[in-house]
Parts: C-alpha cells; structure tokens; sequence
C-alpha cells in the first residue's frame, strides 16, 4: 500500500506578513507587500522597489549572538521551522530514533548577504578581515543543516538549488521520502534572501525587473498586458510532511494531503522558457499521473505567474496543452501579483497559500490584472477573490536553466 503524505504545520515570512493566517487574509484582501526597498540605498540605482521584508527582526528567537552566525536566508529559515513546529504539536524529545525525520531545503542561491558583505570586507579592508564564518554562513545546505541541528533530525538532508523550481523540487522529493518509507516527517520548502545591492543590481541589469517605481503596489501584474518584468523580493516558507498513520497516532491538526509531484527540464535557453510551455507542460502532466488524476479534477492553479512577458504567456500555454477543454474551467491566480518573486522560496510560501485556498474554499486574486493579455486568456481571478470548493490545488514552479516543478495537493477527508 502507497504511504500517504499530509501537511501538518507550516511558518511563512514574506514582505506581506509574517505570519500564516494574517498573510492569507492580506492576500485575499488584494493588499500588496511590494514596497520601496527599505533593506538598503537604492539612490543610484534604476529599481528602487522590491518585496524586502524590512521590519523582521530572529533575534527573539536566535539571539543575536547566535542570529550573527548565520546568513540571513537560514535565518528565514529557522524562523519558518519555528512556526511550523509550534504549530505541529511535535514533541520530538519523546523520540529516541530521529534518523527517520528529515529536512530537505531549497534555495535558488543561499548566501547571497554574507558573499556581498564579505566582498566588501575583502576589497576595503583586506583578506585578514575576512570573517572565517563566511563559508558555513553562504552555503546552500546551511538552512537545512541549521534546522537539523536545532531540532536533532538525523534523517536525510539536503539542499535543492533549481533556481526559481527550488522549493518546489523540495517539496517533491520530501514527497518520495516518505512514500519510500525513508522517512516518516520531513520539514520541506525554500527560504532567500538575495536583496542585495547586489543582487538587485545584476536581475536589474539583465533587464528582467518591473520598473514601475512610481507605482511599487501596481507593478507585479502577471497576464496583464502591461506587465513589465518581475518585482524582487525575499521570504521563506516551510512545510512539514508527514507519513498519514504517523500523523494520526499522534493526534495531529492534518491540513491537507500531498499527492502528485512532477519535474522536468526545458533542456533549451538557461534564462528563457520553452515560449510554448512545453517542459512547464510536461511537469503538470507528470504530477497528474503521479496524483491518478484528470486536468478536470484540478480546482485551482496557483500559477507561477512572475509578471514577465515571456514566462506568463508560456504558462498558459503549458496549461492549455494539458487541461484542452478543461483549461477554461479551473481557476488560476498568481500571489506572485502581492508577494512579489522569491524566487527558490516562492514554491514554499505558494504551496502554504494553495492549502489555505482549499481550506477556506476561496481563490485569492490576481491583483493588476486590469487589462488582460489577450494572448493569456484563462481564469486568473482578477483583482478580486472568489468563492469555490477545491478539492484538489496545483502549485507550479519554474526556474532559470529550465527547471519545471509542479505539487498537487487535495483536501483531506480521512
């Protein structure tokens, strides 16, 4: 018999909110978390908005001593697990075994605060001033590593880095974990923070942001015609998967079940998707057979949808491939429109968004969507939410080097 795989705790930081239920209600309230950037000087610089989560503060959980130690996307990171495992109820102390938890974490980049700081450092000050921290603060598997630590998981840990796809890729392969029977509670999805002067800079230079500084709230408009580029942000949200039995005999709050998940490569442009979808296609195609599921079961998308003028058209593309007739029945929406694009963290922070859609039996909007693409020509819910019963939720996510991921989730009935 196939383990199955629920969700029972979640912690999410975004520029909106930093708190579940209070970013689902901004979210379906169409507020926006799109702001001039605050983390830093942008006066020279030609994008001045972003999604930075300014007014956030670890250090009543880590200390600063301790927050110190880390770079600021592990520090998201265990701010999330935090959450997650408040909410989960887990007593972990009662385990004596804990090599079957795990932590798989995805990040598009990692360190990217401590690599600009200490570039600085070196160029101004010189190599001695280098801090000998730098390497276990900047690496990729450090959040996962720290939330290891934290909590004593001796399972599987590892890191995913398919840029945009990471989380989502975390997400899944924290699903095969547990249904091989590796794993029974795996803390899964994606935290970054690569607002950076930095990194700001090299996304602006490739021409690839929204420029729309007058306007920070009306920016990210995915589908819409006057789309301009992404708006950059930072965040982390994580999910803990859990085997069903293992949930049960402990008496857990079971939010949803985790049943498809699919992956795959455009194998084309390392910046540019497929214009006509197609590995985004194939990877919703994947997760549906994973799931045993038809398009027409599918209630709600939660779209990648980054507000730039290739990726949307290609994701309807992709979508219209797959669903045929049923494409024009299922309601789509991108929080990418309020959140902006964390890029390996937004897989994390959407699955959570998905489950709270199917729980409160609403899609949440689209926001700026005033003037639709005519070439993007689906139900992306603008502007305002709507009520529907979803049973079951598609959560895509696509990244630079071509990297697809889409995660199917379904409301647990028992």
């Amino acid at each position: 018999m196939t383990r199955r795989v629920v969700v029972t705790g979640w912690g999410i930081a975004t520029s909106l909110s930093c708190d579940v239920d209070d970013c689902w209600a901004r979210v379906l309230a169409g507020e926006s978390g799109i702001h001039d950037i605050k983390l830093f000087d942008t006066s020279d610089m030609k994008i001045k908005i972003g999604g930075d989560i300014y007014d956030w503060d670890v250090t009543d959980l880590l200390g600063s001593k301790e927050a110190n130690k880390v770079d600021r996307y592990t520090q998201l990171a265990l701010y999330c697990a935090d959450k997650a495992m408040n909410f989960s109820g887990i007593d972990l102390d009662s385990y004596r075994d804990k090599s079957r938890f795990g932590v798989v974490m995805g990040s598009g980049i990692g360190g990217m605060t401590t690599i600009s700081e200490q570039m600085e450092r070196l160029i101004h000050k010189g190599p001695g001033r280098v801090s000998p921290l730098t390497i276990p603060k900047l690496m990729l598997n450090a959040g996962g590593g720290n939330i290891a630590i934290r909590y004593g998981m001796r399972g599987p840990n590892y890191s995913v880095a398919t840029a945009c796809a990471s989380a989502g890729n975390a997400l899944g392969n924290s699903l095969d974990l547990i249904r091989s029977n590796i794993c029974d509670f795996v803390v899964s999805g994606g935290t970054e923070a690569g607002m950076t002067r930095m990194g700001l800079s090299a996304f602006q230079n490739m021409k690839a942001l929204s420029s729309r500084n007058e306007e920070p709230t009306q920016a990210s408009r995915p589908f819409d015609s006057g789309r301009d580029g992404f708006v950059f942000a930072e965040g982390a949200g994580l999910l803990l998967f859990e085997e069903l039995e293992h949930a049960k005999d402990r008496g857990a709050n079971i939010l949803a079940e985790v049943v498809g998940f699919g992956t795959t490569c455009d194998a084309g442009h390392i910046t540019s998707p497929n214009e006509n979808g197609t590995g985004a296609a194939a990877a919703m195609q994947v997760a549906l057979d994973h799931a045993g599921l038809k398009p027409e079961q599918i209630d709600y998308i939660n779209a990648h949808g980054t507000s730039t003028p290739l990726g949307d058209k290609a994701e309807t593309k992709a979508i219209k491939a797959i669903f045929g007739d049923a494409a024009q029945g299922v309601s789509i929406s991108s929080t990418k429109s309020q959140l902006g694009h964390s890029l390996g963290a937004s897989g994390g922070i959407e699955l959570i968004l998905s489950i709270k859609a199917i729980l409160a039996s609403k899609i949440p909007p689209t926001i700026n969507l005033t003037d639709p693409d005519p070439e993007c020509d689906l139900d992306y819910t603008p502007n305002v939410a709507r009520d529907r019963e979803i049973q079951y939720a598609m959560s895509n996510s696509f990244g630079f080097g071509g990297h697809n991921a889409s995660i199917i989730v379904a409301k647990y009935e028992g």
